[in-house]
């Protein structure tokens, strides 16, 4: 009987450690820092914009994560040799990704979709006379992740179509991305 038990305590005890080494197949979090060239205003005007874009995924399973994204991107334009405006576009967005998480994979497509807040501002100087607003936003779309090492993956492309909705006005903005991801 003690030989039995024994038996059945190791290969318990062994259960959980199978259970542990099946359950890191796949990155569990991952952190993107990169730029950001931004397409914004409506379909007959487009003006670049430049900046970072950064996000954060908990992977709840191999193939869906939960994701926070963060972006700024700005453009600095001088008039004559007094005026110059400085604008910006700032989003703040949560959502889904879906991606293979797979540890082994070397190429990894990923889609997302993530809504949110943008802030769109416009401050001239030397008048310090600022307009802004602020209104619901998205990002849906995807790119494309390669492997580099264990722990870090080069984003080498991320291509957003990322509407802001404000002051009764819709900017269809398209967001492109170029980074690092930490896993």
């Amino acid at each position: 009987m003690n030989k039995f038990f024994l038996a059945f305590s190791l290969i318990f005890a062994m259960s959980f450690v199978a259970v542990a080494q099946g359950s890191d197949d796949y990155n569990k979090n991952e952190v993107f820092v990169g730029f950001s060239h931004q397409n914004v205003g409506d379909l007959d005007s487009r003006e670049g914009f430049n900046g970072v874009n950064a996000s954060y995924v908990r992977n709840v399973t191999r193939y869906v994560g939960v994701k926070a994204d963060f972006s700024a991107a700005f453009k600095k334009e001088r008039f004559n040799v007094n005026v110059e405006t400085t604008r910006s576009v700032y989003n703040f967005l949560g959502g889904v990704q879906i991606k293979d998480n797979a540890s082994e994979k070397r190429l990894k497509p990923f889609a997302h979709a993530l809504v949110g807040v943008g802030h769109n501002r416009n401050k001239i100087s030397p008048a310090n006379v600022t307009f802004s607003d602020t209104g619901f936003a998205g990002a849906f779309g995807g790119g494309l992740d390669i492997k580099i090492n264990k722990r870090i993956d080069l984003r080498a492309i991320q291509v957003d179509y990322n509407p802001i909705y404000s002051n009764s006005r819709v900017d269809q903005n398209v967001r492109f991305g170029i980074g690092i991801v930490f896993k």
